[in-house]
């Protein structure tokens, strides 16, 4: 029998993002249907099964579906069909089982989204054009000064 990783997910009015909490996985197969169904499965780090399947609250394009591998997680970039924000992440309306949690780190709400780039929820500072000073680059409050060191 297969067990369920940890599944966090966020979304914007065009992606959802699903990250999979298994470290080190082996034979990672994924696969995303038109009609939302997401399916993952892989083998753990002691040899043990995992499976997740998901019926997304709507259609999704497989085409335009990104997966990245980590060694200690898989994130996957999942296009929706018609623009727009879901009111859940599954087409069911019962509670969604203990594994699958909201993905604090990339989540922002749809009057926010203008400030978050397409890569998850990572907000940058600076213009879009590139004369900015700070080259796109994060912006990380210098914690010494901050505490008064």
């Amino acid at each position: 029998m297969s067990r369920q990783p940890e599944v966090l997910w966020a979304q914007r009015s065009e992606k959802v993002y699903l990250t999979i909490s298994l470290p080190d996985a082996k034979d990672v197969s994924l696969k995303c249907d038109p009609d939302g169904v997401f399916n993952f499965s892989a083998i753990g780090v002691n040899g043990d099964s995992f499976s997740v399947t998901l019926q997304l609250y709507g259609n999704v394009i497989p085409e335009r579906c990104k997966t990245n591998i980590g060694s200690r997680i898989i994130l996957c970039s999942i296009q929706k069909e018609q623009r727009g924000w879901w009111p859940r992440i599954l087409k069911s309306e019962e509670k969604p089982a203990p594994y699958l949690k909201v993905d604090w780190n990339k989540w922002c709400d749809e009057d926010d989204e203008e400030y978050y780039s397409d890569d998850g929820g990572v907000a940058y500072t600076g213009d879009d054009d590139e004369s900015s000073d700070d080259g796109g680059m994060l912006y990380l409050p210098d914690l010494e000064k901050a505490r008064g060191n």
